[in-house]
């Protein structure tokens, strides 16, 4: 296993880092060691992608660099702090998920605005904000819509909102485009990277698009639970 290209080239401040990342789980009465002292550094600003095979643990380790889940062993930074408590993580980071995972009695603007009521109380700002993302994500005139009514990439783009809802500094996508046709899933890509680097924040893209993946500026291949050169 090797560690190359684990960590950014530059001297930019990070916003996460993983030593040692180790996690298994019990499949009958055997233990899978899906990931084996994964190592990770993401700076402000940067973009890196990960590939890898189905069942690798590419969104096991995304659960872990979100928190959502903890690690047998190993360390987790954000900001150079351990604790990730839900309001910090709500502001932290936004997350993208395959299945998009919309409420569906609510229309795109109020599932945008789910993530700003997750922190507390929504006022004129949050709705002006809500607004101001669905239009940057070309959905102006869909935003009552709900999601029965809306296309597979309409979808997603609403989820892209939802997560820059709060002005995260860290964008987690897991296989954002996996559910979309070709067309749909290129027109998700170009968004989640231009709006990231409009806003400033860094993304970690898990994909199996290989040209997905290359559009990132650090691109990593997990296998046997680390990180490889391809």
């Amino acid at each position: 296993m090797t560690m190359e290209n684990t960590s950014p080239a530059d001297t930019k401040p990070a916003l996460l880092e993983a030593r040692g990342l180790r996690k298994s789980y019990l499949s009958g009465e055997r233990r899978l060691e899906v990931l084996r002292g994964v190592e990770l550094t993401v700076a402000a600003g940067e973009s890196v992608s990960i590939r890898g095979e189905s069942g690798t643990g590419k969104s096991t380790l995304l659960n872990l660099l979100s928190g959502l889940d903890a690690p047998d062993a190993g360390e987790l930074r954000w900001e150079g702090d351990t604790a990730l408590p839900a309001a910090r993580r709500g502001r932290l980071i936004g997350l993208v998920f395959q299945s998009f995972y919309l409420v569906p009695e609510l229309d795109a603007h109020d599932n945008v605005l789910l993530a700003a009521r997750l922190l507390g109380p929504v006022g004129a700002a949050e709705r002006a904000r809500a607004t101001e993302l669905l239009c940057r994500v070309g959905l102006a005139e869909r935003a009552g819509h709900v999601p029965a009514k809306l296309s597979g990439g309409e979808r997603q783009r609403v989820a892209i909102a939802r997560a820059l809802m709060n002005r995260p500094k860290l964008i987690l996508a897991d296989e954002p485009t996996g559910n979309l046709d070709e067309g749909s899933g290129e027109a998700v890509i170009d968004l989640l990277l231009a709006l990231c680097a409009e806003s400033g924040c860094a993304l970690v893209l898990v994909t199996h698009n290989i040209a997905h993946a290359a559009r990132c500026a650090r691109r990593l291949f997990l296998r046997e639970g680390g990180f490889h050169a391809e």
